[in-house]
């Protein structure tokens, strides 16, 4: 049985998951756990722990970090459910969380619409309003006009915010989901089933969450050495690795090998139904502004933070796909349906940048812009066949196989640890307390507060 303090570290783990805490935090939550459990570490685990955690909040002399530990929150309806609470006597006080709850929130809607017999989804104020006679005859003739039009403007801004909610909370499990694949999901008794197992999930999760760097070179690699040590650990004892968790985040052939048949069509068809989910954001992102489908370069009137966010969970999503679809030996699919990669939109600055330095547009974004729209793949409105996207490749001298266009990417070699740097708008800034001060001034933004910063400067 865990001890109390090695439980708690393990939720404290667990918790991680779906945070945007430092590796180099992560780290040292491991190298408590270890010593909490008096496991013994291998030099090279040991080493490389140590390495990353010399660098964590507990032991730098500020403790502290600029940047957000969180992924952004959408503001729930606490405040309208409050005052619904004070004009409708069928509403009762409901606990703060609540606001965050969609079924709790329609669930007081429709409540209080009975209250003044309006029924869900009846949003029309000129035509769904009652009027007095109406009111009478439904027996609420003694609430006055003004009062019933206060109580009808509340619950129709309620199905509004209720809306917006629901689709900020799914952008927000979109974003997670593509940067950190399906760890956030895990529950905690299969995280948790493994020590070494956990501690790997947990540190390759929170290099996974990293925020981009503004730079016209290659980001970098969320699999570095303290990963790699931390996964040899679970090589030394593939009996008690839940490799089932472990794929979850690191789907290499070497990890689904692992994984019985059923575990693997059962990760399948959660990967399937998320990637039809993101080629819907990206249409709907698409639809509401054409892009420059040639270049990718973000243009007025680009939502590129929406399709920046789509792009990569496609690409997260995608990855989980084709590995379980070739660890199952179903690769034919492919030969049928192979949805094409699809890029994130570049800033013109970068840009600019890119050919500065010599280099020009990716060559991914000219195949890219030959294949059919994702979305119109899954729909089967339009074929994408293998075929189709290897000629594609060809023509403009991209490896498909190498570089991840019809087959699962080969398993990243490690990288060198580095420490998790102070980003302001994605620039690199080596101390948190400037970082806060350049944030607050607005530098770096795009926002032109330029008389803000030059205060601070």
């Amino acid at each position: 049985m865990p001890s109390h303090h090695s439980e708690q570290l393990l939720r404290e783990l667990h918790a991680s998951l779906g945070l945007r805490k430092r590796p180099e935090d992560v780290a040292q939550l491991i190298q408590n756990l270890f010593a909490a459990r008096k496991a013994v570490l291998d030099p090279a685990t040991a080493t490389a722990l140590e390495k990353a955690a010399e660098h964590s909040l507990h032991r730098l002399w500020h403790g502290y970090t600029s940047m957000l530990e969180d992924f952004a929150r959408p503001v729930g309806a606490q405040r309208q459910l409050t005052r619904a609470a004070t004009l409708f006597a069928g509403v009762p006080d409901l606990p703060a969380d609540a606001g965050d709850d969609p079924a709790a929130i329609e669930s007081v809607i429709r409540r209080a619409g009975e209250e003044i017999h309006r029924q869900y989804g009846e949003n029309d104020f000129g035509l769904d309003r009652l009027n007095r006679a109406e009111r009478a005859e439904a027996g609420i003739g003694e609430i006055s006009k003004r009062q019933y039009n206060k109580r009808f403007r509340l619950l129709r801004r309620m199905e509004a915010k209720l809306a917006r909610l629901v689709h900020e909370q799914r952008r927000r499990e979109v974003t997670i989901t593509g940067k950190g694949a399906f760890a956030h999901t895990l529950p905690y008794d299969l995280f948790a089933a493994d020590p070494d197992t956990a501690a790997f999930i947990a540190y390759l999760t929170a290099r996974t969450h990293m925020r981009s760097i503004f730079t016209n070179g290659k980001q970098r690699r969320p699999y570095d050495e303290v990963a790699d040590a931390l996964f040899q650990r679970l090589r030394a004892a593939p009996e008690q690795t839940s490799w089932y968790a472990v794929a979850h985040v690191h789907p290499t052939a070497e990890v689904l090998g692992h994984l019985s048949d059923e575990d693997l069509v059962r990760l399948l068809v959660r990967w399937n139904r998320f990637l039809r989910e993101v080629a819907e954001l990206l249409e709907d992102a698409w639809n509401r502004c054409r892009l420059e489908r040639e270049t990718m370069i973000v243009r007025p009137g680009n939502d590129s933070s929406t399709w920046n966010q789509a792009a990569q969970s496609w690409g997260t999503a995608r990855a989980h796909w084709f590995a379980l679809l070739t660890e199952l030996g179903q690769e034919e699919i492919l030969d049928r349906l192979c949805p094409g990669k699809v890029p994130r939109l570049m800033a013109a600055d970068v840009a600019y940048w890119h050919r500065m330095s010599g280099g020009g547009l990716h060559p991914d974004t000219h195949v890219w812009a030959e294949l059919p729209l994702p979305w119109e793949v899954l729909r089967g409105e339009k074929d994408c066949p293998r075929s189709l996207v290897e000629a594609v490749c060809a023509r403009h001298g991209v490896d498909p196989v190498a570089g991840g266009w019809t087959a699962p990417r080969p398993a990243a070699e490690a990288v060198r640890f580095s420490r998790t740097p102070e980003l302001v708008h994605g620039v690199a800034v080596a101390d948190p307390l400037m970082a806060s001060a350049l944030r607050s001034a607005g530098v770096f933004s795009g926002r032109g507060k330029r008389a803000a910063a030059e205060e601070w400067l």
